[in-house]
């Protein structure tokens, strides 16, 4: 799973699985847009919610700002959202 972070020109933060990587686009797919919840924590929601399911996305990317690595836990939360199987949460040893 090639999971990533994008920074849309609009300011969205955007989370996804790139497919394929075209000279001037990516094709993406399970996008969504993180922002703050009534609680202040961030949550995600739908950044496509229109798009027919299991459909994938091709962005222009003269509309991207960045294209980077989600932290760790974000990259966790992401993948039991899109995943069929449910795995433990990775064990961090402690020095």
């Amino acid at each position: 799973m090639n999971v990533k972070i994008i920074r849309m020109n609009t300011g969205e933060e955007v989370i996804l699985t790139i497919v394929e990587e075209k000279e001037s686009s990516i094709v993406v797919e399970n996008t969504l847009a993180s922002g703050l919840n009534p609680s202040g924590n961030i949550g995600f929601t739908p950044w496509a919610p229109l798009v027919k399911n299991g459909e994938t996305i091709e962005i222009d990317l003269k509309w991207v700002v960045y294209i980077g690595d989600p932290q760790d836990e974000v990259r966790e939360q992401y993948q039991k959202i899109f995943s069929t199987i449910d795995t433990p949460p990775v064990k961090k040893l402690i020095l």
